[in-house]
């Protein structure tokens, strides 16, 4: 992952990342580790949620009616840009244009292991 003068972006679809291990990751621990992982990485960050976002920032979205609708209608105008889910149909529907997939369970994990 390289710091080149047009980084691309991390699209992450909160709800499903968050929700791809047991226990849950809070909203506001998904933000704090992908906002650290974003920065080590020199990634740009976008983390959209279903309803409103744990707290305020230009990299968070609070998507309605979903943060799977909100993906799909504006994650091209990131490009280049990475998305986050591990929701099928998400993929079709907004990943046509990524330069990389991520799978939520994999992404979170990383988040997860690298902080603990």
């Amino acid at each position: 992952m390289g710091r080149d003068a047009n980084p691309a972006t991390v699209i992450v679809d909160a709800e499903n990342v968050r929700r791809s291990i047991w226990p849950n990751v809070s909203k506001g621990r998904l933000v704090e580790l992908a906002r650290a992982w974003a920065e080590a990485n020199g990634m740009n960050l976008v983390v959209v949620f279903d309803g409103p976002a744990p707290a305020d920032g230009a990299d968070l979205v609070s998507a309605e009616p979903s943060a799977d609708d909100w993906i799909a209608a504006h994650a091209e105008e990131y490009a280049p840009y990475w998305l986050v889910t591990s929701d099928r149909e998400l993929r079709e529907r907004a990943g046509g244009a990524a330069e990389r997939m991520l799978g939520g369970g994999m992404f979170v994990r990383e988040l997860v292991d690298r902080n603990d």
